[in-house]
């Protein structure tokens, strides 16, 4: 599992469902998850204020169960920052970063 949530600008330069598979498809590049345990969505923005020069945004929450190391959680967040680096634009605001679950308080049915 790793819950995989994207929350962007209205205005990508890439179909939102393109960049959902593309993000989908480079976490289980990473050998961390099996595909099957994958879930990704985005959620697009209307309204946002930005830094100077900035035309939109990319932001990756990574969820995942607690238990990985610093190393693993690097290599995800920095695999997927290079998926968004192919697919954006170089004025996009892009950022990743990982979430530990605890096993204990996680739920689901």
């Amino acid at each position: 599992m790793p819950h995989i949530i994207i929350e962007h600008s209205e205005d990508l330069p890439v179909l939102p469902q393109v960049l959902v598979e593309k993000i989908h498809n480079a976490a289980f590049a990473t050998g961390l998850f099996e595909l099957p345990t994958i879930k990704t969505r985005a959620i697009a923005y209307t309204h946002y204020q930005l830094g100077d020069g900035k035309e939109g945004f990319i932001h990756i929450a990574v969820h995942i169960m607690a238990g990985r190391s610093i190393e693993q959680k690097q290599q995800l967040s920095e695999s997927l920052l290079h998926c968004l680096q192919i697919y954006c634009r170089d004025s996009d605001s892009l950022s990743v970063n990982v979430h530990d679950m605890e096993h204990e308080i996680y739920r689901k049915c």
